[in-house]
């Protein structure tokens, strides 16, 4: 029999079973409450935010970094064509229309040049995107360099979507 690979195997390393237990316990299960409170707060102190928020799924926490960019109804996003269903499913959520940028063959994630293209022409048109959805996928790093210089010449918003990044 093969043994099965996983995309994505939960790691669970100590504790977690008490911890759960004790949101159990405490009836602090919904909506939030006292933990999730302090990993908020110790996840803004640790990355230097003002403010963090925690929220249920990557895929909510694309929708709303694509609602504070200013993405509305009817806008174009710009995106990998190499990512999971959540990076587009976040735009249709926030009423946008997802498009697709192929990927480069060195990093499998969102070609700089092709982006670049792009946006040079839609630009030309009057068209620029409401924003670009940069997927690192699979522990692979985006280019991001010259992704973020071919988006700032046009001033448009990126959002980042790690997945699986290790």
């Amino acid at each position: 029999m093969t043994e099965r690979i996983y995309l994505s195997p939960p790691f669970v390393s100590g504790n977690e079973k008490e911890l759960v237990s004790d949101a159990i316990d405490s009836n602090w299960i919904a909506p939030l409450g006292p933990n999730v409170d302090a990993f908020e707060v110790e996840f803004g102190q640790y990355t230097g935010a003002s403010n963090a928020v925690a929220l249920s799924s990557g895929t909510a926490g694309l929708h709303l970094a694509l609602l504070l960019a200013g993405v509305e109804r009817g806008d174009t996003v710009l995106g990998s064509d190499l990512t999971f269903a959540a990076s587009a499913n976040a735009v249709v959520y926030a009423g946008a229309k997802p498009v697709f940028v192929d990927s480069e063959r060195e990093s499998w994630n969102l070609d700089p040049e092709l982006l670049a293209d792009d946006l040079r022409r839609r630009a030309s048109a009057g068209q620029l995107p409401a924003a670009v959805v940069v997927v690192h996928v699979f522990g692979q790093s985006a280019n991001l360099g010259p992704i973020l210089e071919a988006c700032a010449e046009y001033e448009v918003p990126v959002i980042e979507d790690a997945k699986y990044l290790v």
